[in-house]
């Protein structure tokens, strides 16, 4: 069996015993469809690698951000029109939350995923269409529109209707962002043939406040910005993955340890899931049965050199921003010039009206999948009772 093998030099340090650098099988898929897991994997008892890179929906943990964000998605979905828009920092989770989105609609929906590069409105059209598997070699942009048509038109006599997600939206030009909305005009008895939902970096929020986009903005149902997780929410989200994973043990982590992977990788699970496995590798090479903050320093001390990260953390970034350890103290002004001294009540006051909003929006998207799913019960009902009609009369 071939075994490929990798050296390892972690952070330039060498075993003074052996002077010999680390060496490490990770996992590796062979001809022969022989998989070799990484060691740390068997060395901590897990099934699988809990802090990979690529977004996949059995890790998806459900932050409040997060929650927020597929419930307004599924809000969409039930509303069966008009856009949503997810916006987020890089690594902060987006398209995680589209695939999980994806994991769960029903057969009555097809979706296409697309991934923009800087498209112009007709390489979108091709590129959208080539999704739903409509040919578009030797075709001109009317053409490949109409036969799109004719598809959406056969989708909805089928009962069934497209979803479009367009992932890395931000680097859309405005002339083929307004080309979704004149997608969209694809409408049959007043209700739209096929919906789309961004999902994109902050810079898509500029490009949507631009004057010439007001059109578009009406048909924005709802829009979402996923922020980094807190501490607590790092915490819970490290467990959740470990625990996915296969770990059964007590806490591998201390909560000092926990506080410098927060504060190194501020909040963000695509810099958690890229810290955390170098701890876990870390981990194994050292044989260690749990972690404390300084065997977390020195991985983040070895990342830090390797990725030419910046020697700002996340703690300085909020100081930066005039909100370190006492938001109360800060006063807000608005923009009629008016000051807002005790802004901790206020935003007290705004953290419970957000939660009430949530959970109005989750009992309206429950309701709707509910009302939904009875009709369509009844319409098959009512197709059948039809069907037995037209056998009695003939």
């Amino acid at each position: 069996m071939l075994v490929t093998m990798c050296v390892i030099n972690i952070g330039q340090k060498q075993r003074a015993d052996t002077n010999q650098y680390y060496v490490c099988l990770f996992e590796r898929t062979f001809f022969n469809g022989i998989t070799v897991n990484c060691m740390y994997e068997s060395y901590y008892g897990l099934n699988s690698k809990p802090f990979q890179l690529t977004p996949d929906p059995e890790f998806f943990f459900a932050s409040k951000w997060h929650k927020r964000a597929m419930s307004y998605l599924q809000y969409g979905l039930s509303q069966a029109e008009g856009f949503i828009v997810i916006t987020g920092g890089i690594g902060t989770g987006k398209t995680t939350v589209a695939n999980s989105l994806l994991e769960e609609i029903e057969d009555d929906i097809a979706a296409a995923q697309i991934v923009t590069p800087k498209l112009s409105p007709d390489e979108l059209v091709k590129m959208v269409a080539s999704k739903f598997d409509i040919p578009t070699e030797g075709r001109s942009k009317a053409d490949i529109l109409k036969a799109l048509e004719l598809f959406l038109y056969d989708l909805n006599k089928a009962g069934r209707r497209a979803l479009l997600l367009v992932d890395e939206a931000q680097n859309l030009p405005l002339e083929t962002i307004e080309e979704l909305r004149m997608l969209s005009n694809f409408q049959l008895n007043g209700k739209p043939l096929i919906q789309s939902f961004l999902l994109g970096q902050e810079e898509l929020q500029p490009i949507l406040r631009a004057p010439n986009m007001e059109q578009f903005r009406q048909r924005i149902v709802a829009s979402c910005h996923l922020a980094p997780l807190s501490l607590e929410e790092c915490k819970e989200y490290i467990e959740y993955r470990l625990h996915h994973a296969g770990w059964n043990g007590t806490a591998l982590f201390s909560d000092e340890a926990l506080e410098r992977i927060h504060m190194f990788s501020r909040g963000i699970p695509r810099k958690i899931n890229t810290l955390m496995d170098r701890v876990m590798l870390y981990g194994f090479l050292e044989e260690l049965e749990s972690f404390d903050a300084d065997a977390v320093n020195e991985v983040i001390e070895e990342v830090k050199a390797e990725m030419f990260e910046p020697d700002k953390t996340g703690a300085e970034v909020t100081e930066h921003m005039g909100f370190a350890d006492h938001p109360e103290s800060q006063t807000i002004m608005t923009p009629k010039g008016n000051v807002i001294r005790d802004t901790k009540y206020y935003l007290d006051m705004l953290a419970e009206l957000v939660d009430a909003l949530d959970d109005a929006i989750s009992q309206k998207v429950k309701m709707t999948q509910y009302v939904d799913k009875l009709m369509k019960k009844k319409f098959k009902t009512y197709v059948r009772l039809k069907s037995d009609d037209k056998r009695d009369i003939n």
